[in-house]
């Protein structure tokens, strides 16, 4: 049997709520050795889920993170080595044009079947899509850190983005958004699927 890590986020930019926080909280599955909400600060998210990562040995380690204005669960493609935020994340810190890893790859793909785990989302009535764009804030600081940390391990890892959840619509109007026990649900079969 698979040993998950699964993560999500603290809320971030001035917000109350994250959806990827919420799951962690909520969720309970066999497969589980861990589930830790991360903060969304460049280096201390990495350096922790690292740390996680060394402490629990899992076999598969999913990150979760909030994508405003996306209305599926979009597993993410593609991780690049590159920080450019748009806004400071929750230390103040804004860096531009930064590699995540000086002289790492480009990029690093997900060793997640994201295939295989829409095809289950969408036959199971959730909507969900491959993302090719993790974008360049801690969202995707933290999926290439992962990648490059366990690259050539045997362990499977990757990164999915969530819609905001339906607690959200005030904060962000116009935006869509997704009832959180059916990302709960979304979530379970994705571990069902990778355990």
């Amino acid at each position: 049997m698979e040993r998950i890590l699964l993560t999500g986020f603290e809320p971030f930019h001035n917000s109350i709520l994250n959806p990827s926080q919420e799951i962690i909280r909520r969720i309970s599955h066999h497969s589980l050795v861990a589930k830790e909400v991360l903060p969304v600060t460049f280096n201390e998210a990495s350096l922790k889920l690292i740390s996680l990562i060394a402490q629990h040995k899992p076999t598969v380690v999913i990150a979760l993170g909030q994508a405003e204005g996306r209305k599926e669960i979009t597993p993410e493609r593609i991780a690049i080595n590159l920080d450019d935020a748009r806004i400071p994340d929750n230390a103040g810190k804004s860096p531009k044009e930064r590699a995540i890893v000086a002289g790492g790859p480009d990029a690093y793909f997900t060793t997640l079947p994201i295939k295989n785990l829409v095809e289950e989302l969408n036959e199971n009535g959730i909507p969900a899509s491959i993302s090719l764009s993790a974008g360049t804030f801690v969202c995707n600081h933290i999926f290439y850190a992962m990648q490059h940390h366990c690259a050539g391990m045997e362990i499977k890892s990757g990164f999915i983005h969530l819609p905001l959840m339906n607690e959200q619509v005030s904060e962000f109007p116009g935006l869509p958004t997704m009832q959180i026990e059916e990302m709960i649900r979304g979530i379970e079969l994705v571990l069902d699927l990778t355990s």
